[in-house]
């Protein structure tokens, strides 16, 4: 298994073997590994398109690079099952899942409303998101008032380390739930929620969110983009370089640390731990207050 370490390269035997790692280096085209035994032994390398190198030779062994890293070029799109514009016709004329009356008042807080270091990028109010075609009528983000407070708790920890929280979802209307449900083939249903069951961002105690560099302005790199839906999505995914993983690790130790719980297909996805006492809400964003929402 070859990995990425501390800005090194490196071969690991099979679990089990006794030797430690091995340092790749490259050059003229080949790679070159430095051996435990003194020697360096040489392996054919070939590259994709944009120089990356995607598989090497080794005598009569051919290895492909499992994980190639996340491409924007290459992003994860569904091509919806039938025309969006139907789809989001049903979905409006439809109905959330009746729960019962048992839960506490909704009391929504606009995210931007609550530190200048908290900074939008709403994918679903843009073309650039897995459908390829705006949803929100409003590029904005909301969640419960105990969510939000616990979220400005996680930006107080990381603004001393030089980071500042991106949001890219919050609170999410019932009626999109039910759009991406519909739209997405069977396959892809790991990364969305039944509109039966209804989602947590429906309740507005999930939050979709990255970092970014404070000095810079820059989204920091994660082993996977945003909504990649892939196996680069899960927190327990071991590719990426070891920087990527520790930004990952840095976020979920912090969100957990206020309530939070990481969702086990998507690192960017949070869930709030008093999400069972707030209902399914299927308000569409045009119609929320200017900060908060209390019906």
């Amino acid at each position: 298994m070859i990995f990425f370490e501390e800005g090194q390269h490196l071969f690991m035997q099979p679990q089990g073997h006794s030797e430690k790692p091995e340092e790749i280096h490259e050059a003229g085209g080949n790679v070159l590994i430095s051996g435990p035994d003194g020697r360096t032994y040489l392996f054919g390398e070939q590259r994709d398109k944009s120089g990356s190198v995607a598989s090497f030779s080794y005598l009569v062994e051919h290895f492909i690079r499992a994980d190639a890293g996340a491409d924007p070029e290459h992003f994860y799109h569904v091509t919806p099952t039938k025309p969006l514009e139907e789809l989001r016709s049903a979905a409006l004329a439809a109905k959330p899942p009746e729960e019962p009356a048992h839960f506490r008042k909704p009391d929504l807080v606009e995210l931007i409303t609550l530190d200048p270091a908290i900074h939008l990028d709403i994918r679903y109010a843009h073309d650039d998101n897995f459908l390829g075609t705006p949803l929100y009528t409003q590029a904005r983000a909301f969640l419960q008032r105990p969510a939000a407070g616990a979220l400005l708790r996680v930006l107080r920890k990381l603004q001393p380390l030089g980071y500042g929280l991106l949001i890219h979802d919050g609170y999410r209307p019932w009626y999109i739930t039910k759009v991406f449900w519909d739209a997405t083939p069977p396959a892809g249903h790991d990364f969305v929620a039944d509109p039966k069951k209804g989602s947590k961002h429906n309740r507005g105690c999930a939050v979709d969110l990255t970092l970014y560099d404070l000095t810079t302005g820059n989204e920091v790199e994660m082993p996977g983009l945003y909504d990649e839906m892939s196996p680069r999505s899960y927190p327990t995914f071991p590719g990426g370089t070891s920087l990527q993983r520790w930004n990952r690790e840095l976020l979920r130790r912090a969100m957990e640390s206020e309530g939070f719980t990481v969702n086990e297909y998507e690192w960017w996805h949070f869930d709030y731990k008093d999400w069972k006492f707030y209902p399914l809400l299927n308000v569409p964003f045009e119609k929320l207050g200017e900060k908060t929402i209390t019906n």
